[in-house]
């Protein structure tokens, strides 16, 4: 296709201009003129300086129409098309500025977006003369027109023909698509890893396992949502190795869960989430869940590697733990926008457990079972993002157990086989601040205040915390560097020895006997829109927060396969 060559925008106003100027200056001798004597009058979105028709330019950006040439700031009084400009601008009003604000009157314009920004000008002048807000034209100016009607009829022509391929391609699309209500949607990550240490070599192999999604999502209005999802997984933790802490096994504890792999399905299919939200009104969003769910599902997190698929590599390093203090299944939840950047988002859900909101029996159900509730006051503001939750936990099967940190942090009663019911209070702040678009600094602190109620009965306290360093579009746009300092959760106290050896500690030991911790780092590299690989490690000091246990480095390659 040939270009014109020099600052060719501001030629084809200063032409189109003058054009307009003469064609509008007499008109009744002659008749104007129709849809049927010129193909300009078919509807176009095209307007001067558009490039969404343009071909052999790389400018694709989305273009907003001016009312005033002052809005172009770009353009200055003293530019030589300036007057040409202004008189499109505010006598013709076919003339469009880029989104920030510019139009880019130096760059090269194909015949195609020549074609395009004269046809919205001639409509602006046939709809002037059919208002007879214009006297009349010439004889000589309807030639002036028919001249450039012929000049570019194949570039119009070939607009034309490219609008009704697309309007061909999209009935094609409707026709063979999946569901007018319903997208598919999925994911597939693998990890690749390995444990090293003085004692986590000798009780570890290097592994190969994944997590598996596919997504239905459907919208009968266009507002609301009702996602059925299937996964399928086959992960397991690392053992640490360590010989020295809580719990039966001191080396399997949660420091080494991998994100997704909470639970593992033996390469089972289920159904793992079933939700169905909707808005009402404009304030207010209610979910409604069916399926597994906890608070990450219906509450901003403020935290920046919480994507399985592409953020942290550890569980740990993903989010505030004291989000989950037990599995839960079926509930309700919802946001109010408080305004526009503050938001109170609350919900109720029953415990995934055998006398949980499925089981209709004696101390079971939703609301007679084990349930989390919780409240979350969310700021979101240009840079800064905060969120302070509160969350009540009751459980009679499996205690507080955030699926991290040290077996003894799990407050679960190991020698009562009914159980030893354990009431949560759960307390966090969370915060991210965006220095720069390459650069966000946040982290976060959780306290859980526990409470058997049982035949053993007392009060624990679990802590934990973590500073998170954020790199977007690192290297190029779409990667992200992670870094991820911090204490996995940590048994603090305990009221009684009784309790202690409950949960698991020695004799004589009312908490963890030190401080371990959880030092991360990795490296998504995005290959494609749909494929990224994310190298990265995390190394455990202190395993069981016990200093007699060595070191545990967990070494992962993950690779993400996203659709």
């Amino acid at each position: 296709m040939k270009l014109f060559r020099a600052p060719l925008k501001f030629c084809l106003a200063v032409l189109v201009n003058a054009l307009a100027s003469a064609s509008i200056a007499q008109a009744a001798e002659f008749p104007t003129v129709s849809e049927e004597t010129h193909p300009f009058a078919q509807d176009t979105d095209a307007l001067v300086g558009a490039d969404t028709v343009s071909q052999g330019t790389e400018e694709t950006d989305a273009m907003d129409r001016v009312s005033n040439v002052s809005q172009l700031r770009d353009v200055e009084p003293t530019d030589w098309a300036y007057e040409a400009l202004r008189s499109l601008v505010e006598r013709y009003g076919c003339i469009s500025g880029y989104p920030d604000g510019t139009f880019r009157g130096n760059r090269a314009l194909s015949r195609y977006e020549f074609a395009a920004g004269l046809n919205t000008c001639l409509q602006q002048i046939e709809k002037l003369i059919a208002a007879s807000s214009a006297d009349f034209v010439t004889k000589d100016d309807l030639g002036t027109l028919q001249r450039l009607i012929d000049e570019f009829g194949t570039e119009l022509g070939a607009l034309q023909g490219r609008v009704d391929t697309l309007e061909a391609r999209t009935t094609q699309l409707e026709a063979h698509q999946f569901s007018t209500t319903t997208k598919l949607g999925g994911e597939v990550i693998t990890y690749a890893g390995d444990a090293f240490g003085e004692n986590a070599s000798d009780v570890n192999n290097a592994t190969l396992g994944h997590r598996t999604r596919i997504d239905f999502n459907t919208s009968f209005t266009g507002k609301d949502r009702l996602r059925t999802r299937f996964q399928i997984t086959n992960l397991r933790q690392f053992d640490t190795g360590a010989t020295f802490g809580g719990g039966p096994d001191p080396g399997l504890t949660g420091e080494t869960r991998f994100t997704p792999s909470s639970v593992s399905q033996n390469n089972e299919a289920r159904i793992s989430q079933l939700e169905y939200r909707f808005p009402v009104g404009d304030k207010l969003k209610i979910y409604i869940e069916a399926g597994s769910i906890d608070p990450s599902y219906v509450t901003d997190t403020i935290a920046p590697f919480i994507d399985t698929s592409t953020g942290a590599i550890s569980n740990f390093g993903q989010v505030n733990p004291v989000y989950f203090p037990l599995g839960n299944r079926a509930g309700i939840a919802a946001n109010y926008a408080l305004s526009e950047a503050l938001s109170l988002d609350v919900g109720y859900f029953g415990e995934d457990a055998p006398n949980g909101p499925s089981n209709p029996g004696r101390d079971s159900g939703i609301f007679n079972g084990g349930y989390s509730a919780f409240a979350q006051l969310v700021y979101s503001g240009d840079r800064l993002k905060l969120g302070l939750l509160y969350l009540n936990s009751f459980s009679q099967a499996f205690g507080v157990d955030t699926l991290a940190g040290s077996n003894a942090a799990k407050v679960i009663d190991l020698t009562d086989p009914d159980g030893n019911p354990v009431v949560g209070n759960g307390y966090g702040a969370q915060v991210n601040y965006r220095f720069s678009p390459r650069f966000e600094l946040g982290g976060w602190v959780g306290y859980t205040a526990a409470r058997a109620l049982g035949n053993i009965k007392g009060d624990a306290d679990v802590w934990n915390y973590a500073v998170t360093l954020a790199f977007p579009d690192l290297g190029k746009k779409g990667n992200l560097g992670g870094i991820v300092l911090g204490m996995q959760p940590k048994l603090t106290g305990t009221s009684n020895r009784a309790l202690a050896e409950a949960i698991g500690l020695p004799p004589g030991q009312r908490s963890d006997r030190d401080t371990g911790y959880h030092i991360e780092a990795f490296y998504k590299y995005q290959l494609t829109e749909n494929i990224s690989i994310t190298p990265g490690f995390f190394w455990l000091t202190a395993p069981n927060h016990d200093e007699r246990n060595p070191d545990a480095v967990i070494g992962v390659v993950r690779t993400s396969f996203v659709f």
